[in-house]
C-alpha cells in the first residue's frame, strides 16, 4: 500500500473540490447535492456543511445513494452484496443535482448512479463531483469537478479513507489483488 495523499493533502484536495463547485453554482442558489454511499456519502455531508456555512443563501437538499442494484457487475462480485438504504426524500425534477463520489475510474459505478437517480425523477442538470480522478474510463463519462488526479497503473485501486468511516485521512494506492 502506497500514500498518494496525507490528510493534510487530501484536504487541499477536498478545497480544491469545494472552489471548483462554489464556481457553478447556479443562480437561483438552490442545489440538490447527492453521495454515492459510501465515502461520497461522507464527502458530499462535508460539502454541504462547507456549503451551508459560507453561503447562507443557498437552499440545500441532501440525499444518499446506494447503487448497488444498478451495477453492471453484480453478478460477478464475489460474496452477498452490501445493500444500504437510499435516502432522498426530496424531488429531484427539475434542481441542479450535484453528484458526489470518492472516485471515478472505469465510469460504470457513475453511470449506474445516473441509472438510480432516473429512477427518481428528471433533474434539470447533473454536475459530477469527485475527489479523485484515477483515470481509465470504459465508458464516456467525466467528472465536472476533480479534486485531485492522479495516475495510477490499471493493476491498481485508489482506496480513499475517511476519519468519518475508517478512523483516519488519507487515499492509498493498494494492488487489486490485495483487495
Amino acid at each position: 500500500m502506497k500514500k498518494i495523499l496525507d490528510s493534510k493533502q487530501l484536504a487541499a484536495a477536498l478545497d480544491n473540490l469545494y472552489a471548483l463547485i462554489c464556481s457553478e453554482l447556479p443562480a437561483d442558489r438552490t442545489v440538490a447535492v447527492i453521495g454515492v454511499r459510501t465515502r461520497g456519502e461522507t464527502l458530499a455531508k462535508r460539502l454541504v456543511e462547507r456549503l451551508e456555512r459560507d453561503h447562507g443563501d443557498i437552499d440545500i437538499a441532501f440525499g444518499v445513494l446506494d447503487i448497488t442494484f444498478y451495477r453492471d457487475d453484480l453478478s460477478r462480485r464475489r460474496g452477498v452484496p452490501l445493500v444500504r438504504a437510499t435516502e432522498i426524500d426530496f424531488d429531484i425534477n427539475n434542481t441542479w443535482l450535484l453528484l458526489v463520489d470518492d472516485v471515478i475510474e472505469t465510469g460504470r459505478s457513475v453511470r449506474a448512479a445516473l441509472d438510480a437517480l432516473h429512477d427518481f425523477g428528471r433533474p434539470e442538470v447533473i454536475r459530477l463531483a469527485t475527489l479523485i480522478d484515477r483515470g481509465g474510463r470504459q465508458v464516456p463519462i467525466a467528472a465536472d469537478f476533480v479534486g485531485h488526479r492522479a495516475e495510477v497503473d490499471a493493476t491498481q485501486r485508489v482506496q480513499v479513507r475517511l476519519k468519518e468511516n475508517d478512523g483516519k485521512e488519507g487515499v492509498y494506492i493498494i494492488e487489486k489483488d490485495n483487495i
